[in-house]
């Protein structure tokens, strides 16, 4: 396991394969991370069912939202981690005690604890750490380098479509 290094291809081969997430940590609040991804996420067409024990019940982002992982009653494909780095172990117990568990454990960025993300790829699970799937959409759709984030040019201007195919997802990477 590589935990401080994932290939583009890993990267987008999980993006691309991830329909359904299950966002621990998931905030009601709108000027929150966790609420600022999963608003996101949906509108790219995944679905997510917020977890958060003290909000169960209500919704948020139109989502309805779960006290724990064993609660969502449909199949998750990834978990998506907004906790600190201590409450992993317990997240990795929580996966692996579910029969239906789901193919991927994201932790967002600063999120990492290596023998967590160990049982879990021991397990079956592909893990990423410290990472946000927000951003590697963006920056392997191409989103961010279309709004001149990752140009290298500071400019006011509006970017201009240039001719051809261009459409925002994920695309195979080369090898």
């Amino acid at each position: 396991m590589h935990q401080d290094s994932y290939s583009d291809n890993f990267i987008a081969g999980i993006l691309r394969s991830v329909k359904t997430i299950a966002m621990i940590g998931a905030s009601p609040k709108d000027v929150r991370p966790s609420n600022i991804v999963m608003k996101y996420l949906i509108a790219k067409g995944f679905k997510v069912a917020p977890v958060n024990p003290g909000h169960a019940g209500k919704e948020i982002q139109g989502q309805m939202t779960y006290a724990s992982l064993a609660d969502i009653p449909w199949h998750i494909d990834m978990v998506d981690v907004f906790r600190g780095s201590d409450a992993l172990p317990g997240i990795v117990d929580e996966i692996l005690a579910l029969k239906d568990r789901p193919d991927v454990l994201w932790a967002q960025l600063t999120v990492f604890h290596a023998e967590a993300g160990q049982r879990a790829e021991d397990a079956g699970l592909k893990v990423v750490m410290n990472r946000c799937p927000k951003i590697e959409y963006g920056r392997l759709s191409g989103e961010i380098r279309w709004s001149g984030v990752n140009s290298r040019i500071i400019s006011s201007r509006k970017p201009v479509a240039q001719r051809g195919f261009q459409a925002l997802g994920i695309r195979p990477q080369s090898k």
